[in-house]
């Protein structure tokens, strides 16, 4: 369900502008319909008041909350139920943030995320994706979200460009706050400018070689890093909000000095920061994640060389809660999935076996 299709129904039941705007503001703040200033009954029209209670368990419906799963770091990741009785997944991360789906699977197959594994199995509505925000704010509140669950956002750029602005707008969130995260499709650079509320950027770099990030992100648009770079590096300055560069940390194959010398050639100077996050461990997957002392002294090598890093802990890590594991053991039990084989020294070919 779109945002479009609330609002169709609001106006079937006669709202005008301004009371779709209320009523809608209300929703994506989790808040009852009677709380204001202004009484419903003063202001809403008897048809809308009459029918508002029908929308209101509908919408509520939209994004149910099947099972919880807390982590000491004070995250928790959320298996989510759409009206549809497919799931998703979002995460209540520390300091009031949040972490949204934006599609049921994804299309771009990244060789190290679950979610990649099952392909892209449908679109989520604008209003499915917030509506996993009002389900969050149900539980504690949410002063920022991020764009970074199931999904590649960019794949999904009309519904997920409609839920920024009506949670920047109507939301309560301030639009540095809204982060959208892609593998980098030029789409994102073309539209994001033109919006009325244009949210800070996020680009999963994970590895300075085109090659390498070829074989990890295979169905991702052909961006060279470098390119993907200088066109985060516009977006920062348009913009005002620096870059974040995603890198999730994979033991022997994107942790080398080489790579650090690479990263210090495209970063260092540039309005961003890198945010490098240690691998969240898949059973099955052929992946590595390296000590917490070993990226402790990467982050450290390159900030002093002069790029801006953060070491961030994968949320759920404990949990074994990476984005698309709740809902592959919900689906089967036992988030089984088919080993892929990688030659980790030598940068070789990375393939499914």
């Amino acid at each position: 369900m779109r945002l479009a299709d609330l609002r169709d129904h609001l106006r079937a039941l006669g709202a005008k502008p301004a009371h779709e705007r209320r009523v809608l503001r209300l929703w994506a703040n989790a808040l009852p319909q009677s709380s204001g200033r202004r009484r419903p009954e003063d202001f809403l029209p008897q048809a809308l008041r009459d029918g508002l209670p029908a929308l209101e368990a509908e919408w509520a419906g939209l994004a149910r909350l099947q099972s919880e799963h807390p982590a000491d770091d004070g995250s928790a990741r959320l298996l989510v139920t759409l009206a549809d009785g497919q799931t998703v997944e979002s995460v209540l991360l520390p300091r009031d943030g949040l972490c949204v789906s934006t599609q049921l699977g994804c299309a771009v197959g990244c060789l190290f995320c679950m979610t990649g594994r099952s392909g892209l199995l449908r679109q989520l509505g604008s209003a499915e994706i917030v509506a996993q925000v009002v389900l969050a704010r149900r539980m504690r509140r949410v002063h920022k979200v991020v764009f970074m669950g199931m999904g590649e956002p960019a794949h999904n750029l009309d519904n997920v460009l409609e839920a920024i602005e009506l949670l920047g707008q109507e939301g309560g969130i301030g639009h540095k706050n809204l982060v959208f995260s892609t593998v980098g499709d030029p789409r994102v650079f073309e539209r994001l400018p033109l919006g009325v509320v244009k949210p800070a950027l996020a680009l999963s770099l994970h590895t300075t070689k085109p090659e390498l990030r070829a074989k990890l992100l295979p169905r991702a648009p052909s961006f060279d890093p470098a390119e993907l770079v200088e066109a985060g590096e516009r977006y920062a300055r348009a913009t005002g909000y620096p870059i974040q560069y995603q890198w999730t940390l994979l033991e022997g194959i994107n942790d080398g000095d080489d790579e650090l010398d690479g990263i210090v050639r495209l970063l260092a100077g540039k309005y961003g920061v890198l945010n490098m996050i240690p691998y969240n461990q898949v059973d099955g997957l052929d992946f590595r994640r390296p000590s917490w002392e070993r990226a402790a002294d990467i982050a450290r090598r390159l900030h002093r060389r002069g790029v801006l890093t953060k070491l961030r802990h994968s949320a759920g890590q404990e949990v074994d809660g990476g984005c698309g594991q709740l809902r592959a053991r919900a689906l089967d039990g036992s988030a089984a999935v088919r080993p892929i084989s990688v030659h980790r020294k030598d940068v070789g070919p990375v393939a499914a076996s």
